[in-house]
């Protein structure tokens, strides 16, 4: 049977401007990182990308090696949009990123010009598509003439390969040398994807003031502090969860004493609000309004409605906020 999106996908959903720019985005964004690679169960990964898109969730997230293997998130995106969403595609914007390693060799990585245009042409052949909306340089290349970097991003936008470029996980000062860069170019720069949770908060020291002036929006990842604000961790460390595998992003090490104290006092708040701890740590991160959206991973099409729900509750008093950063503080 032929998918048909729900109708009503866009009554409830809200949608932000990203920076200056004229386009808009969920508050609640769709992260393919985990559960969409080679090693995934396809059905499952559908479900899940079409369970995103009726809830009003337009933005997903991509970049050229998330798996495992390297590519293959892509590769199973490509074929729920063959598939199911490719009647729906002006309705998506669809992101991918170059920065990380990806192949062998000295251009498999990094942000010279070679290294982001192979990179660009190898995500759309395994998404099946002619552009993506927008495209990421995905880390800071030291190695390389930043003019270099933004020139790739420029030139991808005038072949018609991407409509929009963001960078991710460069600096304050790094985010400010781009803006200029790509400002001279006549590019349009318009989102950074920056890692920003209760208990990450670079974003705060001098990074946003950058973003404002500059006109451009960001999008949060590892809102949730990869499960750590979530329920997952408050008593213990499930032995099916992340952190009990042989993941590199959340280590046992990394659940400490300290963090997990102050999680069970957010999670008390949260109850006190009529929230979950994930469901108010979302909200959080998007209240002052400056932050375009926040990125989620889903392995299941409930997680997708638990997060959305965070929505209908999305405003903080004063003392609700003062008290969240006396436990971060404490």
């Amino acid at each position: 049977m032929n998918y048909l999106a729900n109708e009503g996908r866009y009554a409830e959903m809200p949608y932000n401007r990203s920076g200056k720019s004229g386009l808009k985005l969920p508050p609640i964004s769709f992260g393919l990182w985990h559960n969409f690679g080679s090693i995934d169960l396809f059905e499952n990964s559908r479900a899940l990308a079409r369970h995103a898109f009726d809830l009003g969730i337009t933005h997903f997230d991509l970049a050229n090696n998330y798996g495992p293997s390297a590519g293959s998130a892509e590769e199973t995106f490509g074929q729920i949009l063959k598939k199911d969403l490719h009647p729906y595609r002006d309705e998506l914007i669809i992101a991918t990123k170059a920065g990380y390693r990806m192949w062998d060799g000295p251009y498999g990585e990094r942000g010279s010009r070679k290294s982001m245009l192979a990179s660009l042409d190898q995500s759309l052949k395994r998404l099946g598509m002619d552009y993506v909306d927008i495209y990421y340089s995905h880390r800071f290349d030291a190695e390389t003439p930043l003019e270099e970097t933004m020139s790739a991003l420029d030139q991808a936008v005038r072949q018609g390969k991407a409509l929009y470029v963001g960078v991710s996980n460069y600096n304050a000062e790094q985010t400010e040398q781009a803006a200029a860069i790509l400002k001279g170019l006549g590019t349009p720069f318009i989102i950074h994807q920056v890692h920003y949770s209760m208990f990450e908060r670079r974003l705060e020291q001098g990074l946003q003031d950058i973003l404002a002036r500059e006109g451009v929006g960001s999008i949060a990842y590892s809102p949730l502090a990869r499960g750590l604000l979530t329920d997952r961790y408050l008593e213990n460390i499930p032995a099916d969860s992340r952190a009990a595998g042989d993941s590199v992003f959340l280590r046992p090490e990394d659940i400490t004493e300290e963090k997990i104290a102050k999680s069970r006092l957010l999670n008390k708040l949260a109850q006190e609000r009529g929230q979950s701890l994930a469901q108010m740590a979302l909200v959080w991160v998007l209240r002052k309004g400056y932050v375009t959206s926040a990125l989620i991973g889903a392995s299941k099409v409930s997680q997708l409605d638990d997060n959305v729900a965070a929505l209908k509750q999305p405003t903080f008093t004063q003392e609700e906020l003062d008290l969240i950063d006396q436990i971060l503080g404490g």
